[in-house]
């Protein structure tokens, strides 16, 4: 046993009484010489023989102490308050005076010495037993510190058969998640063009009879206008509205009797186009089988008029193919009459016919105009696909600005912002971000040699690229894609700060296709469902860059409404969806404060 240099406490007079039985963690500062004792103790205690009598004199492991758990394995001198350092340091306390009673009751005489090493013995045996406990404890946490993370196991181990169910219940909910989003929203993009067919009547082409309407052919019976009106209006009669266009027929006195008047609806979109027999129609006719012209010209008998440039889409997949059908079949109807007319006139003579045989086959024809020719082919980007890349600037633009942001209300080696001057920087930043990032995107069309400089063209004429503000079309080219941005990425900033992660990717394909879907494609052969669109901030954006590169019909100046619209409503959305995501940021640091008080908790 190891012994104790413990001064004699019967060197005093008597026995003192103190108030407590130890001293005070800061009174056991100054025992310095307590910690290499301490240590030792420990190293040798698994080692340590007791006697029997030693083990009759340690305290019991069930009796209360009146100190704390033993201290964490590195010790500081004022933490070993489990050591009697009144005794340590010469002075009496409580309990060795209650073991100096003890004794003096079973013998007269007391050996002082011995009753040192007792005292000294049982501080010993106190410390030690709590000692072992604790470095016990304490190996056991060195050893799962040092020991790492487990190793790997199998999959289809039985410890991980909670994780595993965890796993596929999770993975269920996702994939049932994401079958839903594609049902309802991809849904969208291929019921724009559900039943076309059926909606070609829609797509409205106006039949305008001028033959013998004018002198100084009004003597003239009409032969080819009335065959192709009757035409079209057997056609609309048949029930069928999936075999052919909506065609209306129009009567002249409309457009004051004047066919410039007619094409100048269909430039400004009454109409997506127009089949106009001329007045001259028939006159011409007749007197170049009468008279033997053989400058007639079949093609000088009827006009199909349209805007091509309005949407090359639209025309070349479903409203010129039907045209073109319905010249074939006007021109074998009325070539069949025509001919057994022209052969059972036994007054014309044949030398006519031989010098007119256009006049006999194929006797009328129709002249094809596109005011505005979509063109040239670089500029299809401009107005369709590349218009996707803009909704997809304008959404990312939030995932790099926002680290930049959020530095002023970070807190760091600078005090932070007020919120609201936060929300107003942030606001501000945005805009012109979205200013010079719609002139990059410009230039782009700029730098492929779009057409930005080119004059106008009178409406009523075949235009050659025409641009609808001269030298100043870029500027205002520009000013959509800026204003378009800020309509559509405004939208998205609000909408990711409060859905958050992982949702916002949902929400840009929901974005894209909801704009796409009615911008791209002909809202007239659209079902009803998707009027909506000419709402959404993509279909103006289209609608106002045609007309600027192609001197279409112009709408700009409620194009340009509808989108400062979406500015506006963003703008006014755009403090309250900061607020949000800030609460939720600090909600979440929150509960993971709270979730890990309670781990540590649970740990303890």
């Amino acid at each position: 046993m190891p012994q104790f240099s413990t001064p004699d406490v019967t060197t005093s007079g008597s026995l003192r009484r103190l108030r407590g039985s130890h001293y005070s963690a800061q009174r056991a500062q100054l025992s310095q010489d307590a910690l290499p004792l301490i240590q030792k103790d420990r190293s040798s205690n698994s080692t340590r023989v007791r006697s029997p009598q030693q083990r009759q004199l340690q305290r019991p492991r069930s009796i209360p102490l009146p100190v704390p758990y033993p201290p964490q394995p590195t010790y500081q001198p004022h933490q070993l308050v489990a050591v009697c350092f009144n005794h340590m340091t010469g002075r009496e306390c409580g309990h060795c005076r209650q073991i100096a009673q003890g004794l003096r009751s079973q013998e007269s005489v007391v050996d002082y010495q011995s009753l040192n090493e007792t005292v000294g013995q049982l501080n010993y045996n106190r410390y030690s037993a709590y000692s072992e406990e604790s470095a016990v404890g304490n190996d056991e946490e060195e050893k799962k510190e040092s020991a790492g993370p487990p190793p790997p196991i199998g999959l289809f181990d039985k410890r991980l058969s909670k994780l595993r169910l965890q796993i596929f219940r999770l993975w269920g909910k996702t994939v049932l998640i994401l079958c839903v989003f594609i049902l309802l929203v991809m849904s969208m993009y291929w019921g724009v063009l559900f039943n076309v067919r059926q909606n070609l009547s829609s797509l409205n082409v106006f039949v305008v009879d001028f033959d013998g309407t004018q002198a100084p052919y009004t003597g003239v019976t009409p032969q080819i206008g009335h065959l192709i009106v009757q035409h079209t209006e057997k056609l609309i009669s048949s029930g069928s509205s999936g075999d052919h266009l909506g065609y209306t027929t129009m009567s002249p006195s409309v457009f004051d009797n004047d066919p410039a008047q007619v094409r100048q609806a269909i430039y400004d979109w009454k109409a997506w186009a127009a089949i106009i027999i001329n007045p001259n129609a028939t006159a011409l006719l007749q007197q170049a089988v009468f008279e033997g012209n053989a400058s007639y010209d079949p093609l000088g008998a009827c006009q199909i008029v349209w805007v091509e440039a309005r949407d090359q889409d639209t025309y070349y997949s479903y409203i010129l193919p039907s045209l073109y059908n319905l010249q074939i079949e006007i021109a074998s109807i009325f070539g069949k009459s025509w001919t057994q007319q022209v052969l059972q006139n036994t007054s014309i003579p044949v030398t006519n016919l031989q010098a007119a045989p256009q006049a006999l086959s194929p006797a009328i024809g129709f002249s094809l105009f596109s005011l505005r020719p979509f063109g040239p082919p670089i500029a299809t980007p401009a107005v369709t696909i590349g218009l996707i890349y803009l909704i997809i600037i304008a959404f990312f633009s939030f995932t790099f600005f926002l680290p930049i942001y959020t530095k002023l209300v970070t807190p760091g080696s600078h005090p932070t912002v007020k919120f609201w001057q936060f929300i107003a920087t942030r606001w501000v930043g945005t805009i012109f971000a979205y200013l010079f990032m719609s002139l990059a995107y410009s230039m782009i069309s700029l730098a492929f040699q779009i057409p930005f400089a080119n004059s106008t063209a009178p409406d009523t004429s075949v235009g050659n690229n025409p641009d609808a503000y001269g030298k100043g079309t870029f500027v205002i080219y520009w000013m959509i894609n800026f204003i378009g941005m800020i309509a559509l990425g405004l939208c998205c900033e609000n909408v990711a700060m409060v859905i958050g992660q992982p949702w916002t990717a949902m929400w840009l394909i929901f974005w894209v296709i909801t704009n796409v879907s009615t911008a791209f494609y002909s809202l007239d052969l659209a079902p009803k469902f998707y009027h909506w669109g000419y709402a959404w901030p993509l279909h103006n954006i289209v609608e106002a860059s045609r007309s600027t590169l192609f001197d279409l019909h112009s709408r700009i100046g409620l194009n340009f409404g509808v989108l400062l619209v979406w500015c506006v409503v963003n703008t006014a959305l755009f403090p309250g969806a900061c607020w949000f995501m800030r609460w939720k940021v600090v909600r979440g640091k929150t509960r993971e404060a709270e979730e890990k008080m309670r781990k540590d908790a649970e740990g303890k």
